[in-house]
């Protein structure tokens, strides 16, 4: 199995049902879920899951990543701590859609609190539908992979 089909999926407790209500969506367009959890919905760091999901993608195991928190923020921030990954929060399509295509996000992070259910399963299809234009925008998205070190 390659990674070119495959998605991770991760969230803090708050964001468990909208995390596997995108899981299903996805799994039903032939994309490989690889949902890392949580499951039950005691308190847990949003960090540690944006981490891990964060490390499945830039190792190469999965393509991309869709990761989710109350906000969306700090899951996000913990994810762009991981070297390769580039990783937006987005609460609409058009920005969903252009993370990907100019800015090569890698990781899409979704607020649970912020949109509902089928605002983010439109998001989600934008990001993942979208690809890289690559041409003007690959030496900005050099520029960003050289801030790493």
């Amino acid at each position: 199995m390659t990674a070119s089909n495959r998605v991770v999926l991760s969230s803090d407790h708050t964001a468990i049902p909208l995390r596997q209500a995108i899981a299903a969506h996805i799994a039903a367009q032939g994309w490989v879920v690889v949902d890392i959890g949580p499951t039950t919905p005691e308190s847990t760091p949003y960090p540690k899951h944006g981490e891990a999901a964060a490390r499945l993608v830039a190792s190469g195991d999965c393509r991309l990543g869709v990761i989710l928190c109350g906000t969306g923020q700090g899951i996000m921030m913990a994810a762009n701590k991981v070297k390769g990954i580039r990783c937006g929060v987005c609460s609409d399509t058009f920005s969903a859609r252009m993370i990907r295509q100019h800015n090569d996000a890698n990781m899409l992070s979704i607020g649970a609190r912020v949109v509902g259910e089928g605002l983010a399963l439109d998001i989600v299809d934008a990001f993942l539908a979208a690809p890289f234009d690559g041409g003007r925008h690959a030496p900005r998205v050099d520029m960003i992979r050289a801030l790493e070190g």
